[in-house]
């Protein structure tokens, strides 16, 4: 079991976000739902209380709190992409019904905000060529969802 495993508190829409996220991650498994029974608790007997969710071996948690607290881009999800098309298949999924931001962040219809990053921009922004690296900065603070080919271009000096 993982030591630290991330809690996402919703306002009654945890079961869909839980269905959402396992169908935009391959590599997904909704571990558990656990319901309300009838015991007179704040939830109505047959509802999502939680959810356990695991996406390529991380469990999050997913539970129904109420309107007490909102997500905010202070806390985001990184998820670390291998290729453009895995860049681009989870900006188009998670952005639906949400709202893109800059440098690769969005916030998804939930408002849970992820940062959907190719693993080739850590590498170029901490090239030893200052410079370099600096040009692949201005490049990725002028882009929504990071594009790679667009990341070399600046790199390469074009």
């Amino acid at each position: 079991m993982q030591k630290i495993t991330p809690f996402l508190w919703f306002d009654g829409n945890a079961e869909e976000a839980v269905d959402f996220y396992a169908s935009v991650f391959k590599n997904s498994v909704i571990v558990s739902k656990d319901r309300a029974g009838n015991s007179g608790g704040p939830w109505p007997a047959g509802s999502l209380i939680s959810a356990t969710l695991e996406i390529d071996s991380n469990r999050f948690i997913l539970f129904n709190g109420g309107p007490l607290y909102r997500f905010s881009p202070a806390t985001s999800l990184y998820v670390n992409c291998e290729t453009q098309e895995e860049v681009d298949a989870l900006w188009d999924k998670l952005s639906e019904g949400g709202k893109p931001n800059r440098c690769g962040w969005l916030d998804d219809k939930f408002g849970v905000t992820w940062q959907i990053v190719p693993s080739a921009l850590p590498k170029l922004m901490n090239d030893k060529d200052r410079a370099k690296a600096g040009r692949v900065i201005q490049a990725m603070m002028k882009m929504g969802k990071i594009i790679i080919a667009e990341l070399q271009k600046a790199y390469d000096g074009e």
